[in-house]
């Protein structure tokens, strides 16, 4: 080292002197030794409460893919369930490859996932052995489910807790911080579970959503005793496994679902086609696939209404069951004097009444043509007016002692004139499905676009879906049993999804209805304004 004097250092600059006189550093830090690093600022605890969230909710959701699965029996079938988040909640039920049940049973941030993986042949050979079990088999069902759901629930927290607490350990390296994240994990849970304990719906059973190939289920239920003696031949007839996997499940419900027999009036109804030439294709395969008796169409069939567009119409004629059609805003006079001179179609307007396929309907054609520019539209004015002469109709008819069974309108402001006069009242026009009861007992069935919206389908986001509805009628009291609301994916889409929905007063333990709505609070003075 070289000294310098301190005669010399007093000579020099100071920046010179200040480096020279500066202390020498101490020993670089050993392998066991950090740095000391001075923090400008101190920590945000709202990031690491934020951090911590992450991992609770990464680390519980990889524990219930990895471990959270238990596999039970149910019956004769032997199934996987698992717990999935979801922001809706419910059941989904997977029958592979035929698709998949999704019932509305909960609301929480959990869906319980039910796989059905197999039918075990020797539980089922034994219930064709023995046909007297089956009586049994609801009880047994329940009793398998309930224990396949104490143990997903066990398995679940043990699946939970580990994951966040692994996950939290390597995030962190710190035990305490690990603990903490497998507590939250369980304490999210366990809320969860408190959710969906107090949101079940046991009857949501009785409506379920058919999605895949099941979605073709509900028209047709095959015979669940033949789907042992049979399972090679269903091993090539795929169609016939899927009814009898769905009437298996319907025998397995803790809850009755309805079933229509051989005798139940099938109507199908479609509305606002919009000339979209798919549609007749999809109708002839719903008339074959659910045995339609009826057809009805609600309006807005064509776009324009011009005789251009009635070769449009012509595949009506093939459909090979009766056409009952009312005129939507779209539906020129033109269109209508087409129709009227077709054998299978049964035009409805000015109220007049007709019994087509052992039901008794009444419709009215809409009183506005849109696509007529050189016209002012009338607006609601003119749709309640029109509904107004419906309803003075079937309050004639009922007079008469021919009460009508099904009223038709397109517009849904006509159709809600008709409330206390008919048991149903369909409609469509706004292009999207929906059901109301009106508040003097008549049910408002209102149609979505069976066109996929025609040439409107891709004026949104997505393709407007395409819809449909099949619904059932008791022969004898030509009541509304149920009914199947059918959505298509629109265009460039393939999906499929069927659900059920049942009456009020078909549901278990429900008081059976007058045949028709109650007069009382209709007519005289105590008519509604």
């Amino acid at each position: 080292m070289v000294r310098v004097p301190a005669a010399v250092l007093n000579r020099m600059p100071n920046r010179v002197t200040a480096l020279l006189r500066r202390p020498r550093p101490g020993p670089r830090p050993g392998p066991g030794r950090l740095p000391e690093l001075e923090l400008a600022a101190g920590p945000r605890p709202w990031l690491g409460a934020l951090g911590l969230t992450a991992v609770v909710l990464v680390g519980a959701w990889l524990g219930l893919l990895v471990v959270g699965n238990v596999r039970t029996p149910v019956g004769p079938m032997n199934t996987t369930m698992a717990l999935r988040p979801s922001l809706t909640g419910g059941t989904r039920i997977n029958v592979s490859p035929l698709g998949a049940l999704t019932l509305d049973s909960h609301v929480a941030p959990v869906r319980l996932d039910v796989n059905v993986d197999q039918l075990d042949p020797l539980r089922s050979q034994e219930l064709v052995d023995h046909p007297e079990r089956i009586s049994g088999l609801q009880d047994e069902v329940v009793h398998d489910v309930e224990h396949g759901t104490l143990d997903l629930a066990v398995r679940s927290g043990v699946a939970v807790v580990l994951g966040a607490g692994a996950l939290g350990f390597a995030v962190y390296r710190r035990p305490g911080r690990a603990l903490t994240a497998g507590g939250l994990a369980l304490t999210l849970l366990a809320a969860s579970g408190a959710c969906a304990y107090a949101t079940w719906n046991p009857k949501s059973v009785l409506e379920p959503r058919f999605s895949g190939l099941l979605s073709s289920a509900p028209s047709v239920i095959g015979n669940a005793r033949s789907i042992v003696t049979d399972f090679d031949v269903y091993g090539q007839e795929l169609a016939r496994l899927v009814t009898n996997v769905t009437k298996l499940y319907d025998v397995t419900s803790t809850l009755p679902a309805y079933q229509p027999d051989p005798s139940t009036i099938r109507v199908l109804h479609v509305s606002d086609i919009h000339l979209n030439p798919a549609s007749w294709k999809i109708i002839a395969s719903l008339v074959k696939q659910y045995k339609v008796d009826v057809i009805v169409d609600s309006g807005d069939t064509m776009d324009h209404g011009t005789a251009a567009e009635n070769g449009f119409l012509d595949p009506i004629a093939g459909l090979g069951v009766p056409y009952v059609w009312v005129r939507g805003n779209h539906d020129s006079p033109v269109t209508q004097r087409y129709l009227e001179h077709m054998k299978n179609v049964r035009v409805l307007d000015g109220g007049h009444a007709r019994t087509v396929g052992g039901l008794r309907f009444a419709g009215i054609g809409d009183p506005q043509f849109t696509p007529d520019r050189a016209v002012v539209p009338g607006g609601d004015a003119a749709e309640r007016l029109a509904g107004d002469r419906l309803d003075s109709a079937l309050r004639s008819q009922r007079a008469a002692g021919t009460p009508v069974d099904v009223a038709i309108a397109h517009e849904p402001v006509a159709a809600r004139e008709t409330d206390g006069e008919v048991p149903l009242v369909l409609c469509g026009h706004l292009h999207h499905e929906g059901d109301e009861k009106l508040p003097y007992g008549t049910r408002l069935r209102m149609e979505g676009s069976t066109g996929g919206s025609g040439l409107r389908a891709v004026e949104g986001k997505y393709p407007a879906p395409i819809e449909a509805s099949v619904l059932y009628f008791d022969r004898d009291s030509h009541r509304l049993q149920a009914w199947d609301a059918i959505e298509l994916g629109g265009l460039g889409l393939t999906t499929a999804e069927v659900s059920r929905h049942l009456a009020d007063d078909n549901r278990p333990g429900a008081t059976p209805s007058p045949t028709a709505p109650s007069p009382s609070g209709k007519g005289g003075s105590a008519r509604r304004p």
